[in-house]
């Protein structure tokens, strides 16, 4: 079986490695695969294949910022790419983010459409259902149900600075995404997928199958973090995020470490260098780590894990906590709740920073309560799961026959 993956990025940052141990775990099933991917670098990873080059970015993000017409520019890019593909002869393709200022969505799946390849599109967002956005549950827009236009978004991911497109975006995207006979959906929510099947992506069944993590890696692991940091006795407030955007709820941090009581201290992995400068004497701002040795020690350091995101999929940082054995305190939004039951967190209304706050003191759960609730996400139980689902599009005619 060969398994061709299209994603963003190739081996970093969240879709980039869900991508990544996929091909891995092809490759110890004795299969074969590779990642095409648009932007930064690929780490060495020997299957990868770029698609478009720097110029091509730029170009694509200039039609964005100026014509908002993002997922419809990079279209030489787009067609080199899918020239070379025919060459490899995949079995199956496996689409993630097509976001990124990297691909023409129409000459993709014009492309899909004639080769009639079983097609797998895992969801990490909203962007494939609305005309702009990738997210709009924090800004209370619904207009991805009734055809977008006048975006309130505008200048958010993926920004335009001028024109908005939304509208016609909305309907050349579900022109787009809706003309396969055949295409297996994947969210890693509930949440996400009831979105999804309330989309014009309806027409095609979801499947929810939650993002996996290495149980291996994320576990108890005792360090000396607190002596790194000098933290010394103090309970342990922590927070992840790849990037500290105003949605992940870095403002909300601020806002609780002014009403903890003494004794307390929060850490925030993740940080930038401005956000760490300007961080009140409470907070204690930690830049991001790709090692993570080191950040299963902080998890596991933690006495209480706090995710106030507003907009997630799944909440990959949670559920690393709850693996180290750490409870959790979320907010009600999105799927955030989700990874997490009354045996090992917490969950209060949004936005509510004096909830939040006596979450944080009552959060005290056993450590197995937490590993409990994690080993749902093991990584090998649901890779095994896309596994699955790949043979089946392959050896039956639910995924379309190749001409």
């Amino acid at each position: 079986m060969k398994v061709l993956q299209i994603n963003s990025v190739c081996g970093v940052g969240s879709t980039g490695r869900i991508a990544a141990e996929l091909h891995a775990c092809l490759k110890e099933n004795g299969d074969e695969g590779w990642i095409a991917y648009g932007r930064g670098e690929a780490g060495g990873f020997a299957d990868a294949i770029r698609i478009g080059g720097t110029a091509d970015t730029y170009a694509h993000v200039a039609l964005t910022r100026f014509f908002d017409r993002h997922g419809f520019g990079s279209r030489q890019a787009t067609r080199r790419f899918l020239e070379n593909v025919q060459a490899l002869s995949p079995d199956l393709v496996h689409l993630h983010n097509l976001h990124g200022y990297y691909l023409h969505v129409g000459e993709l799946f014009d492309w899909l459409r004639r080769s009639r390849l079983p097609v797998v599109w895992t969801l990490h967002d909203c962007w494939a259902f609305t005309g702009h956005c990738a997210y709009f549950d924090a800004a209370g827009c619904e207009k991805w149900q009734t055809g977008c236009g006048r975006c309130p978004q505008k200048k958010a991911y993926p920004a335009s600075f001028l024109m908005d497109r939304s509208a016609a975006n909305y309907q050349d995207k579900k022109q787009i995404f809706t003309s396969l006979d055949t295409m297996a959906l994947v969210a890693p929510s509930d949440w996400l997928a009831g979105l999804a099947g309330g989309s014009f992506l309806g027409k095609y069944p979801v499947r929810v199958i939650p993002n996996g993590i290495d149980l291996s890696v994320f576990k108890p692991t005792r360090g000396q973090v607190r002596e790194k940091y000098g933290l010394g006795r103090d309970k342990l407030v922590l927070g992840v995020a790849s990037v500290w955007e105003q949605r992940k709820g870095l403002s909300d941090f601020v806002e609780l470490s002014k009403r903890l009581e003494p004794g307390y201290r929060i850490v925030l992995v993740g940080v930038t260098e401005r956000q760490k400068a300007a961080l009140p004497p409470a907070i204690l701002g930690i830049p991001r780590t790709d090692d993570v040795q080191e950040l299963a020690a902080l998890y596991t350091a933690a006495d209480v894990f706090v995710n106030p995101s507003r907009e997630e999929t799944m909440g990959m940082t949670t559920v690393e906590a709850l693996a180290c054995g750490t409870p959790a305190v979320v907010y009600d939004a999105t799927a955030v709740p989700e990874a997490v039951d009354d045996t090992c967190g917490i969950v209060v209304k949004a936005g509510d920073i004096d909830a939040l706050c006596r979450a944080v003191s009552e959060a005290d759960f056993p450590e197995e309560a937490c590993l409990r609730r994690a080993a749902r996400y093991d990584k090998k139980e649901r890779f095994g799961e896309y596994m699955e689902l790949y043979r089946r599009l392959v050896s039956s005619d639910e995924g379309g026959k190749r001409t």
